[in-house]
């Protein structure tokens, strides 16, 4: 089952990509693994997928312990950080993909022992349920993040509200993508901000098709017929 869901959703990038003439190794496929267990994510990494993500501490932490014979993972924290945690994790993983506060910021450049590669999240519809950064706050943050020789913001995150219209996804991605390369167009700062950090398992083929590089795909993994 899990087999035939990748092979699906790589077909699907795939198809994404050439209806925009792109090539499908710009993107890559983080299996959001946060509600199965190491058993399904060893499966996974035999069918050649190797980049994970997880959104809790504690769960990575255990799930780094159960795969330790599994040194090529790459691994992906999605969720929110509480800066108390930091010290857990960061030397942990090898992207951070909410980074939204100058607060936490300064706890990873504190606690890092090499230079974390981190996606500044963005709240772009606006939702009050979600963290991150207003679109109009992202330049003047990432700013000041040239400060912290331990932080490199490789790109942009942002989460499209869950029932939202794929006219309604497009746009929101579309703001994102315009966002990200005004602030690599900068060159007034050293954060490359060259990737994209956006689609889930019900909206990354639109995520694809605006410009995304990191779709972030769970529920389709694993989803049963």
């Amino acid at each position: 089952m899990i087999s035939d869901n990748l092979q699906k959703v790589r077909q699907e990038i795939q198809n994404s990509c050439a209806l925009v003439s792109r090539n499908s190794d710009e993107v890559t496929l983080v299996g959001v693994t946060k509600s199965v267990d190491s058993s399904k994510m060893k499966e996974l990494y035999d069918l050649g997928l190797s980049v994970f993500a997880e959104n809790r501490v504690d769960v990575l932490l255990r799930k780094q312990a159960e795969l330790i014979d599994y040194p090529k993972i790459e691994w992906h924290f999605i969720g929110h950080l509480q800066r108390r945690k930091v010290k857990d994790v960061i030397n942990r993983i090898d992207y951070f993909h909410a980074l939204e506060s100058l607060k936490l910021a300064a706890e990873i450049q504190k606690r890092a022992n090499h230079i974390i590669r981190c996606f500044v999240e963005v709240n772009v519809s606006g939702e009050v349920s979600k963290q991150g950064l207003r679109p109009e706050e992202v330049r003047s943050f990432i700013k000041e993040l040239a400060n912290y020789d331990k932080i490199e913001v490789v790109g942009l995150m942002m989460m499209a509200p869950y029932d939202s219209t794929k006219e309604e996804q497009r746009a929101y991605f579309t703001q994102l993508k315009k966002l990200q390369e005004e602030i690599h167009a900068q060159n007034d700062s050293n954060e490359p901000c060259t990737q994209l950090s956006m689609g889930m398992s019900n909206d990354y083929q639109v995520a694809i098709e605006v410009g995304a590089t990191y779709v972030r795909v769970g529920s389709a993994l694993f989803e049963e017929e």
